[in-house]
């Protein structure tokens, strides 16, 4: 302590308050702590609320504020409040981020990815809401823009939304990404429309043959019970089954939309957006339409 002031030199402050001297002459230089006078030699020289000063400024530090901050909270230009409510969107932001990173490298792990595919991977996972968005609105616009629906379903295909939520699990992080290739290929999205045309109803028309396979669920369960009794596809329950399901269709045109959508590869997109919303309730359903395919090719060939 300076005997003729009072006041501490910056060694002693620094000792007072636990902070090194290097960080208080830094905070020094930056405004962040004004000494309170100068030594007969010119040192800095700090006084009591000095010490409460640095207690405030490393408590802000601690918290993530940058000295910008701290010193606009000190010179009471901003509130504490109004800082704090800043730095935890700041912080929210920073735990999406990492949140996203543990799902690239988690992802990256398990495929043994190389570095072009870590590449699009951490870009596809890192997109804003809006390009994600943007991704999902050209896929639907070139895939069901050309198809002739009823009011009512243009509708819905118009509102359906597939997007991250605020807070990804990795699995839907991993699910996006797949999701987002898988879309973007111009293959898949020809694919999609040729199964679309064949399975999507017309208005004022009957649902073409096949379509319920797709759009009603019942129909891959019934398939799945038979194979679970190891019901083969070229047998007469096969056929049973196949006329109970389609009636009076023409097998060979319901089984053209059937292999339509596994050529599409539908039931991978189905799970890999229900996966992204975080739905697991169907499960994949493959096994069940190649089975399905085989019966119906079965059935063909009888008539």
């Amino acid at each position: 302590m300076d005997t003729s002031t009072g006041l501490l030199t910056i060694g002693q402050l620094a000792r007072r308050t636990g902070v090194s001297a290097r960080t208080l002459r830094f905070w020094s230089n930056e405004g962040a702590i004004e000494p309170a006078g100068r030594s007969a030699s010119g040192y800095r020289l700090y006084d009591a609320a000095s010490v409460t000063r640095v207690e405030l400024v490393r408590t802000l530090r601690e918290l993530g504020l940058g000295l910008d901050d701290v010193r606009r909270v000190l010179e009471r230009r901003v509130t504490v409040a109004e800082v704090a409510a800043a730095q935890v969107a700041a912080i929210d932001a920073q735990i999406r981020s990492l949140k996203v990173s543990r799902a690239v490298l988690s992802t990256v792990s398990e495929r043994g990815s190389t570095t072009e595919e870590i590449a699009l991977m951490n870009r596809l996972a890192r997109l804003s809401a809006a390009e994600r968005l943007q991704i999902i609105d050209d896929f639907k616009a070139e895939v069901f823009g050309p198809l002739d629906l009823e009011p009512r379903l243009r509708e819905r295909v118009r509102e359906l939304g597939i997007d991250l939520p605020d807070d990804p699990t990795p699995d839907q992080v991993d699910a996006w990404v797949e999701l987002a290739e898988l879309v973007q290929d111009e293959g898949f999205r020809a694919r999609m429309r040729t199964f679309l045309a064949l399975t999507t109803p017309s208005p004022g028309r009957q649902a073409p043959p096949g379509a319920s396979i797709w759009w009603a669920r019942q129909v891959v369960n019934r398939v799945a019970q038979v194979r679970g009794e190891g019901v083969a596809p070229d047998g007469p329950r096969a056929a049973e089954l196949v006329s109970a399901l389609f009636g009076d269709a023409e097998p060979d045109a319901v089984l053209r939309a059937l292999e339509a959508g596994i050529e599409a590869g539908a039931e991978r997109y189905r799970l890999l957006v229900g996966r992204v919303k975080g739905q697991r309730k169907a499960p994949d359903a493959t096994e069940e339409l190649l089975w399905l395919a085989s019966a119906l090719r079965c059935a063909v060939a009888r008539s």
